[in-house]
């Protein structure tokens, strides 16, 4: 019996019902998603940027896609990426709109984590198919932001016939669909920037500090605790807490605080902020000891005063 010849494997670009992909805004999001959506037989056609690091970037990650007007891009593309600052958004689709350049039936996505489907009404009365979808990911502008893509979550917001579609384009990108209702994209966005930007901000100056007291490799230092720390905090929650606030330490913590001010006085606020926070939900959860936190509240309070 004669073995049956292996077949060779579809080319991603020979896969039917592949879509034109142009992208308004040349950032770190908008090249990593249509390069993302090229590995999956899309075709990116057009790019709009301005800056000289977003024409860098376009043609790092779409190599031969030609950079045009916004108009022009809308004017090629089935899909459409709007990928600009969220507070850019509202005018970009009110202009797009305006001078004609959206037609019915085009898909436009947008990647704000703050709003939903809404804020592209006025391309959805003109005939735009409207969808939102928020990769919950930091760029950087490289050819590692598309690895990275492969298992994110992606927020995603859309009218309900259109969300086998919103879906699918996620999973074409390597992504997780996650649904998220219109009202409550102000949280879920306020949520992974409390979750992520802030946690940039922490890293970064606990870095210096520990410069600042002779650690020579402070991010080797910090790289297997901080890794724990998160670890366990995704796998356990407030259960994870440790450290000297969660035991009631208030002599450590007067002792942080007064450090702090002679080193770092800009840290103190944070400080004192994220230790309240961490104490009340310490107390919370019965993990402070109400005698103990009497004493440690104390002390955040008179480093309020100072």
């Amino acid at each position: 019996m004669n073995a049956t010849p292996a077949q060779e494997p579809l080319d991603p670009r020979d896969r039917p019902a592949r879509l034109a992909v142009g992208v308004v805004g040349a950032g770190r999001v908008g090249p990593a998603l249509a390069a993302s959506l090229a590995l999956a037989g899309h075709r990116p056609v057009a790019v709009s940027g301005v800056s000289d690091a977003s024409r860098r970037r376009a043609a790092a990650l779409l190599p031969d896609v030609p950079l045009l007007t916004p108009a022009e891009v809308l004017e090629r593309a089935e899909l459409v990426l709007l990928t600009v600052p969220d507070d850019a958004l509202p005018g970009l689709v009110e202009g797009l709109v305006e001078t004609g350049a959206v037609r019915a039936g085009q898909l436009l996505v947008h990647t704000s984590g703050r709003f939903g489907a809404r804020v592209l009404d006025p391309a959805t009365r003109a005939g735009a198919l409207p969808l939102a979808l928020h990769p919950a990911m930091t760029f950087t502008g490289t050819a590692v932001d598309v690895q990275r893509l492969a298992g994110c979550s992606f927020g995603v917001t859309a009218p309900e016939e259109l969300r086998l579609a919103a879906e699918a384009l996620v999973i074409e990108m390597g992504g997780e669909p996650e649904w998220i209702l219109e009202e409550a994209r102000p949280l879920y966005h306020a949520a992974l920037a409390l979750g992520a930007n802030h946690l940039v901000t922490l890293v970064a100056q606990s870095m210096e500090l520990l410069r600042t007291a002779g650690v020579s490799a402070p991010d080797r230092m910090l790289g297997p605790l901080l890794g724990a720390a998160l670890d366990n905090a995704l796998r356990s929650g407030d259960a994870a807490l440790t450290g000297p606030v969660a035991r009631g330490d208030a002599g450590t913590v007067a002792a942080h605080v007064e450090e702090l001010r002679r080193h770092a006085p800009g840290a103190v606020a944070g400080y004192l902020a994220m230790a309240r926070t961490t104490a009340d939900r310490a107390l919370a959860h019965g993990m402070l000891k109400p005698e103990l936190a009497e004493d440690l509240l104390g002390v955040l309070a008179e480093g309020d005063l100072r």
